[in-house]
């Protein structure tokens, strides 16, 4: 995946989103434009860490490979090789999924 040579700097993290099952209610099947995006996502690099002022940098807690709750509109969508991701501060994911 080309995309692990992208590296957010500071807080920054790079989160591709997952893709839920196709949503289907009594029979009807959703369009894909009508659909909710997940809020759902897997990280895929993250920055070095938040720095103070008097230059000290404090790493993240979320780091790559971790699947992380986000919300709805949080983030900024970029493409990179093709595939859509999001970048988005450290702050704006809402919790871990272990």
């Amino acid at each position: 995946m080309a995309a692990t040579s992208f590296t957010p700097l500071h807080d920054r993290i790079l989160v591709r989103r997952l893709e839920e099952g196709e949503t289907v209610r009594g029979g009807i099947i959703i369009p894909d434009s009508a659909k909710e995006k997940p809020q759902q996502g897997k990280v895929i690099s993250v920055g070095k860490g938040k720095s103070n002022d008097e230059g000290k940098v404090f790493p993240l807690d979320v780091k790559a490979g971790d699947t992380v709750l986000f919300g709805k509109y949080s983030g900024t969508e970029i493409k990179l090789d093709g595939e859509e991701y999001l970048i988005m501060r450290e702050e704006e994911v809402l919790g871990i999924l272990k």
